[in-house]
């Protein structure tokens, strides 16, 4: 608009005999005046004192530009660990199934099990997998001695495993291997498993309890060990934990579907489980999906599964990773929770990658916000934020496109039928340096609530229909005050200038309070302090300018007393119209069907292509 705008301006005033240097200087004012040009110093206050407020709610923002990512979300993939559960996971019991293993032995074997390198006595709970610390920390462990258990081997878990497996040697020098992990996985390798063991599973998991199944086997003068050893086993029994669900989880799920986000669980976790803290939590599971079936969909089928599921259980980061690009070709915006090192890749692939304090440093060097707290009402309040700066940022658009559309095409139009430029090059430049420093103020107004309840995109086709319409209303205002100044005042080109110079600054700033609310303005929804005395200001510096010592300097010279008066009539029936036009102009679009919006902005295009770059650099490592 600006481009063609001052095209033809430039164009008309030379066939009209206009000196070129005059007509190019009014055609370059033009352009600057249509153009919001304090769009980046609005955009980048609204993120700074974001990111002031979501410190104090204990939500640190590594990258400014993901606040908005952050308001933006509709979809929330999370694991269960610590989010929905209190993620202090305490060892419950042991429950043999082979009838030679007691409770205490089979104890025993998942401490020695465990990647925890207890040779010398003691064992450090850092780096320690939360599993393997519960157990340590165990009264049971008490009295473990090493000696009767000397590692000779050991295969770390996997997440393509899921399993670990040692290979140990008794006092006597006996050796054999054992093996801890998922109980479908640990199972699949044993031999002659008891007809009790998987009722006896199921009833835990539907207790909502976490079970480790471990399994052994005899190995004679064994030098190494490989997961090819991880067979033929004998089923030994399970170790059960306990992770209660949080007693704020239900509630901040219920906040968070307020706000009009999905929660999905992304787990590695038994699905069992899952689904029975879903249910305690009061979360609606809209079904379920295992990692063996996500592997044998193909994308499109996965899509589809993936938008109506809830829970992901046994999922690999791959496989995490993947759901989450799927969920984003759908059109949804997406942020990943999680803390572990296998999350990265995940955290890389969403729109929002989110950790927590307490996360591995791969995965906070990953994420775009950390949260001081592993908890979603704390993630609640920094949706809200990111909203509320969404909201302030659109608010400094949609005025500064329309107003400045409708005074500019005025300048056009005029600047063609009047003998006289309607404003001189300089007299536009400060109008529009007056007008956009009041709008310095909007990044700290206040926000209607209904405005912070579901997630708001960039819209241009919405932004282009509403400067259409409130552009053109704002230029009816400045023809009726240019038939004022020419027939009614016989205004002189000076006077002429004063007048629209103060009309302009009048109704393009006083518009902010229409447009910043779709209720009634000041009777249902106040502006904040500093947006009203800014705007005020502006306007009175903007009337006392023309008026003072420095008018004639600024080309102006005085106006009489009744144009003050035609003036405060003129703005309190722009502003009446403004107001009649917005509710039919929301109530129309309300009515229309949901469209595709285009989404995004520069900065999420940049950042998805540099996350996929480094995504795809850890996934080869």
């Amino acid at each position: 608009m600006a481009v063609v705008l001052t095209s033809l301006i430039f164009i008309a005033n030379l066939l009209l005999g206009r000196p070129l240097l005059d007509s190019l200087l009014f055609s370059l004012a033009i352009a600057v005046g249509i153009t919001p040009q304090l769009l980046p110093a609005v955009v980048s206050t609204c993120l700074a004192a974001g990111t002031r407020a979501l410190a104090k709610r204990k939500v640190l923002v590594k990258r400014l530009v993901c606040i908005e990512d952050l308001g933006d979300m509709d979809v929330l993939v999370t694991d269960k660990t610590g989010t929905l559960t209190e993620g202090r996971i305490s060892f419950t019991c042991a429950l043999p199934v082979d009838p030679l293993v007691s409770k205490d032995e089979l104890f025993v074997l998942g401490l020695v099990s465990t990647e925890a390198d207890y040779s010398s006595g003691t064992v450090s709970m850092v780096g320690q997998n939360p599993l393997d610390a519960a157990l340590w920390e165990a009264p049971q462990a008490v009295g473990f001695e090493p000696e009767r258990h000397r590692r000779l081997g050991l295969i770390p878990f996997d997440h393509t495993r899921r399993m670990s497996s040692v290979l140990v040697a008794d006092a006597g020098g006996a050796q054999k291997i054992v093996t801890k992990g998922s109980p479908e996985d640990v199972m699949a390798r044993c031999i002659n498993i008891p007809d009790q063991a998987q009722a006896l599973l199921n009833v835990q998991y539907d207790a909502g309890a976490r079970v480790i199944a471990v399994a052994s086997r005899p190995a004679e003068d064994m030098s190494a060990l490989g997961p090819e050893d991880e067979q033929a086993l004998v089923l030994a029994g399970f170790l059960v934990f306990l992770d209660k669900p949080k007693a704020n989880a239900k509630e901040s799920l219920v906040e968070l579907a307020e706000l009009g986000i999905s929660v999905k669980i992304a787990t590695g976790d038994n699905a069992r489980v899952a689904q029975k803290v879903c249910r305690d939590l009061g979360l609606e599971s809209g079904g379920t999906l295992l990692g063996t079936q996500i592997d044998g969909l193909s994308d499109p089928e996965l899509t589809a599964a993936a938008g109506q599921s809830s829970i992901f259980a046994r999922v690999s980061p791959e496989q995490k990773a993947r759901i989450i690009r799927l969920l984003r070709q759908q059109g949804r915006a997406v942020a990943f929770l999680g803390d572990g090192v296998n999350d990265a890749l995940a955290l890389h692939q969403a729109d929002v990658g989110i950790s927590v304090e307490s996360a591995t440093d791969v995965a906070k060097d990953a994420a775009d916000i950390v949260l001081m707290d592993k908890d979603l009402g704390v993630l609640a309040e920094g949706v809200r934020e990111g909203r509320r700066i969404f909201a302030n940022t659109i608010k400094y658009v949609l005025m500064g496109t329309s107003s400045n559309f409708g005074n500019m095409f005025s300048a056009a139009a005029a600047s063609v039928v009047l003998s006289f430029l309607p404003m001189l090059p300089g007299q536009i430049l400060l109008n529009n340096l007056l007008y956009d420093t009041g709008q310095l103020a909007i990044p700290g107004d206040r926000v209607d609530k209904e405005q912070l309840l579901a997630p708001s995109h960039w819209d241009i086709a919405f932004i282009r229909r509403f400067m259409l319409l409130f552009g053109p209303i704002s230029s009816l205002f400045d023809f009726a005050t240019f038939g004022l100044m020419i027939y009614v005042f016989n205004a002189a080109p000076g006077e002429f200038r004063a007048g629209w110079f103060i009309e302009s600054i009048a109704t393009q700033t006083l518009i902010i309070f229409a447009i910043r609310t779709r209720r009634v303005p000041f009777f249902r929804s106040r502006p904040s302090g500093g947006l009203l005395w800014a705007s005020l200001g502006v306007v009175g510096l903007g009337i006392y300018l023309p008026l003072s010592p420095l008018g004639a300097v600024l080309g102006f010279d005085p106006l009489p007393i009744p144009f003050f008066l035609a003036l405060l009539a003129m703005t309190v029936l722009y502003l009446v119209l403004i107001e009649f036009a917005k509710h039919w102009f929301f109530a129309r679009q309300s009515q229309e069907p949901t469209r595709q919006r285009i989404r995004g902005s520069a900065h999420r295009i940049h950042r998805r292509a540099a996350r996929f770059s480094a995504a795809t650099t850890l996934n080869q490592h």
